[in-house]
């Protein structure tokens, strides 16, 4: 929430996204969501399906935080939360790794060390089986709801089931992708050990000294901004009323209850109010007085043009923890997750990582020719399992947030949950793993 709204912006590609220049006056919803990242346009797709009137702010452009740059990976199988039993000694040794997969930045923090507290008692199996079982469902659930939205908009969101292929080069790591494969199978999620040989006749364009993996036949992947911008349009079309680049100034308070929001663009008012503002959780429920432990990650991808051969398979490095995407054009190459809360700046060293880790295993370029470097902040519980329901503290608002690495993945589950609940309608899912009083 740091930066003033621009006074002519629109979401390039969507018509009926409101501009600032247009704007007269609000028209009073049901629901206001504030964030417009792939769960809040989710859940505003989802809730103008069923004949509410929605409303959509976003401090920047719609789509083009977090939602913008990652994997593109519709991956029920990755429905792990980030604290897994297990790994406290490997990730203290990651955390002393400024390159390495996980790192904190150090900072004298409140947040960060209750944060952290709470993260080290989240790493045990009761709570795990539990929260892989939470993020399954609602993964499963977003996956054929990507492929039922490829169907009503075909050509859209580059929606591909090709599978997704996890790798690894020791023996350590084999035995990682086979316990994840056997984990997600408890769940309905198919998979397939590969040895070294199985691997290459898969994805022909991998090389370097890989040991064996797993293959997953029914995962996918799609474009993020293309989804954001589909369901942007879709809910448009139902009646939402979107506008970009609207600040959040402070929220209108009268005992138990918001009476409105003040932003850049005026005072907005409406029965109900969802956050569904990422990393940026943290500091907008402080203004409200509420503990919404989420601290930003930061994850980092690469687009680089083809290479020879390229990938047609996405695929997972393991020990490297890093995505690799085939896309129309390019390849996307991304990993990497440093708690670093709102800090976005760039880390070359970071970037650097990513290139020598996918040059060990792929035919990237000595110097590969670049398209963009982007990063981005995941709002990572400390638990690993997303925030879907209403705190203690308030009668009409709404948590849709901290989703880790699985915002994309999961997104429409998320808003499925979210819109039962917020509707008073039986949930589809038990909402219990996800209720916002946990904390």
């Amino acid at each position: 929430m740091s930066e003033i709204a621009s006074p002519s912006s629109v979401v390039t590609g969507v018509p009926g996204v409101t501009s600032a220049s247009s704007l007269v006056s609000f028209k009073k919803s049901d629901i206001l969501i504030v964030g417009g990242g792939v769960i809040g346009m989710s859940l505003a797709y989802d809730l103008s399906k069923r004949g509410i009137a929605v409303t959509d702010i976003d401090k920047g452009e719609i789509g083009f935080g977090c939602s913008y740059g990652n994997a593109g990976w519709l991956t029920p199988c990755f429905s792990m939360p980030l604290p897994m039993p297990g790994m406290l000694l490997k990730s203290i040794g990651w955390m002393l790794d400024p390159v390495g997969p996980l790192h904190i930045k150090p900072q004298p923090s409140v947040l960060l060390a209750r944060w952290l507290s709470r993260f080290l008692v989240s790493m045990n199996t009761g709570l795990m089986n539990r929260s892989v079982s939470a993020l399954t469902e609602i993964s499963k659930y977003s996956l054929d709801a990507y492929a039922q939205l490829d169907r009503d908009y075909p050509n859209t969101i580059g929606f591909e089931r090709k599978g997704l292929l996890m790798v690894a080069h020791t023996k350590a790591g084999v035995k990682a992708t086979l316990k994840e494969m056997n984990l997600v199978a408890e769940h309905g999620v198919p998979g397939r050990e590969l040895d070294a040989e199985g691997i290459r006749n898969l994805e022909p364009a991998l090389k370097g000294n890989l040991l064996g993996g797993v293959y997953f036949p029914e995962e996918a992947h799609a474009e993020p901004l293309a989804i954001v911008k589909t369901l942007t349009a879709a809910a448009i079309k139902n009646g939402v009323q979107v506008i970009p680049h609207t600040e959040v100034i402070s929220f209108v308070v009268d005992g138990r209850k918001i009476k409105g929001v003040n932003t850049t663009k005026g005072v907005i008012t409406s029965d109900q109010y969802v956050l569904a503002t990422g990393s940026w959780s943290a500091k907008i429920g402080k203004s409200l007085n509420l503990n919404v432990p989420i601290l930003g990650g930061k994850g980092y991808s690469i687009i680089v043009k083809p290479f020879n051969p390229t990938p047609k398979i996405p695929i997972m490095i393991l020990e490297r923890k890093i995505a690799v995407t085939p896309r129309k054009d390019t390849v996307r190459l991304a990993g990497t997750l440093e708690l670093v809360n709102l800090d976005e700046s760039i880390t070359q060293k970071r970037v650097d990582t990513i290139i020598k880790g996918s040059q060990e295993f792929l035919n990237v370029p000595q110097n590969p020719e670049i398209i963009e470097v982007w990063r981005g902040l995941r709002p990572c519980t400390p638990d690993g399992v997303p925030i879907i329901g209403r705190p203690a503290d308030y009668d009409n608002l709404f948590l849709a947030t901290g989703h880790q690495m699985l915002g994309l993945q999961s997104a429409m589950g998320s808003a499925r949950l979210a819109a039962d609940l917020l509707t008073g309608t039986k949930p589809i899912f038990d909402p219990n793993p996800f209720r916002a009083t946990r904390f």
